[in-house]
């Protein structure tokens, strides 16, 4: 594994697994909020309006997230992935919100069979609960169990297929297993969803200048 290919690793690890608060986004309501992003307005209104919906959203509200990662604000889209990763983290039942928070905290204290446990209590209690899903993949992927790390991905993408995280976690699964082409195509998928992945730019290009070397090998 390259440099930046743990880079990535280490990044996509930490923003699957820490939640975060978000700041006080101006009083907005959903929405408020809402409108606020769809219609444009001024950067400190987009900004506050996408906070907003990291704080109040649904999955519902996904789409205008989605199109403020092009936001010509770079604040904004940063906003916009953020407040998408909360939007997730929510199922809508508080207990299974509070065993989701329980499996985070697993994950950041590295107890990582006791976080397989947990979100596999979720998952069997809220099987529509795509970030479960999710949480329990990239467990199993740092647990090098690779195989079920592939089946929760298909879970989550058959639930949210714009889930770029998962995307990246494709292409992190496909890398270990020694098949950049089809890392190269999940990557790109990712990066297409969400454009301000930087780091999967940066091992886009890393894989193109390995298959070139191989001898422009394909899926």
């Amino acid at each position: 594994m390259t440099a930046v290919t743990r880079a990535l690793v280490i990044c996509l690890s930490l923003v699957a697994t820490t939640p975060g608060e978000p700041a006080p986004a101006g009083g907005l309501g959903r929405k408020e909020a809402l409108e606020a992003v769809r219609n444009g307005g001024d950067v400190q209104t987009r900004r506050a309006a996408v906070q907003a919906l990291g704080e109040t959203g649904t999955r519902g509200d996904q789409p205008v997230l989605l199109a403020a990662l092009r936001d010509e604000d770079a604040l904004v889209r940063a906003l916009a992935e953020r407040a998408l990763w909360l939007v997730w983290g929510r199922s809508g039942d508080p207990e299974i919100d509070r065993l989701f928070t329980d499996g985070v905290a697993q994950m950041g204290a590295q107890t990582l069979p006791e976080a397989v446990q947990t979100f596999t209590r979720i998952i069997e209690r809220k099987p529509e609960f795509a970030e479960a899903w999710n949480k329990r993949a990239t467990i199993y992927y740092l647990l090098g169990e690779l195989d079920k790390s592939l089946a929760d991905c298909d879970e989550v993408i058959a639930r949210n297929p714009e889930h770029f995280g998962a995307l990246s976690g494709y292409g992190l699964i496909y890398l270990q297993l020694d098949q950049p082409a089809r890392a190269l195509a999940y990557f790109e998928r990712a990066l297409a969803v969400n454009p301000n992945l930087h780091q999967i730019r940066s091992v886009i290009e890393e894989i193109r200048r390995e298959l070139r070397a191989r001898g422009g090998e394909t899926i």
